[in-house]
């Protein structure tokens, strides 16, 4: 038996999810959570095979929520559920550690399919969507991780757009990040660069070529 866990903030969205489940025969809704924490909390108490997670929901946005149940409990799949496909949101949701990723109004079949798939160990996505995968991971640049290879991916993403003169809010509404969690990695990355402070880093990161994610902020 599969066990699940649902989050999402709407309860009726919860309950359609928990039947098409249920009607499979070989799925086991365990749980449910209605934001980004008690998500991240069930999941390492309860150990269910997927998580199926909304993004867009109170307190713990679903990708930073991903990303710790990556972190704190790898043997969960996490699986996005979500009306949002822009390619940022996307590619926010795989950096983060999700397994797959599938539209809201997906038919039941295909849910059911995604979450043996994803228990399995498999990488869900749907055609279109891995299509745009390959040709951005094709394509990407790796300015930020070969100028400075001590940061992480995302301290080098953050790096990025500071560079480019981005203020935190923007840098968090880009990346999927509280301003507290910008701020933080912002620290990591002065500190792990031995600069003083966020002028010296911009001029730094500059200076190797980066900041070209967007056109300067005028703040």
């Amino acid at each position: 038996m599969i066990t699940v866990l649902v989050v999402d903030d709407h309860p009726m969205v919860r309950q359609g999810m928990r039947a098409v489940l249920a009607a499979s025969g070989d799925i086991d809704v365990i749980g449910e959570a209605g934001d980004g924490q008690t998500a991240v909390d069930l999941t390492c108490e309860l150990g269910p095979d997927v998580v199926l997670m909304d993004l867009q929901m109170p307190g713990l946005h679903g990708i930073d929520a991903t990303r710790l149940i990556a972190e704190r409990c790898p043997s969960s799949a996490v699986l996005v559920v979500t009306m949002y496909e822009d390619d940022d949101t996307v590619f926010a949701a795989v950096g983060a550690g999700a397994a797959g990723y599938l539209l809201k109004g997906a038919d039941g079949g295909d849910i059911v399919v995604a979450v043996r798939a994803a228990a399995s160990g498999q990488a869900v996505f749907g055609e279109a969507l891995a299509r745009r995968l390959r040709t951005w991971f094709a394509g990407r640049p790796s300015g930020p991780a070969a100028a400075f290879p001590e940061l992480t991916e995302r301290e080098s993403d953050i790096l990025d757009l500071l560079a480019a003169g981005h203020p935190n809010a923007t840098i968090g509404d880009r990346l999927h990040l509280s301003p507290k969690t910008v701020a933080n990695n912002v620290s990591n990355i002065l500190n792990k660069l031995h600069l003083m402070n966020r002028s010296e880093a911009i001029v730094r990161a500059r200076q190797a070529g980066l900041g070209r994610s967007g056109p300067a902020s005028t703040q």
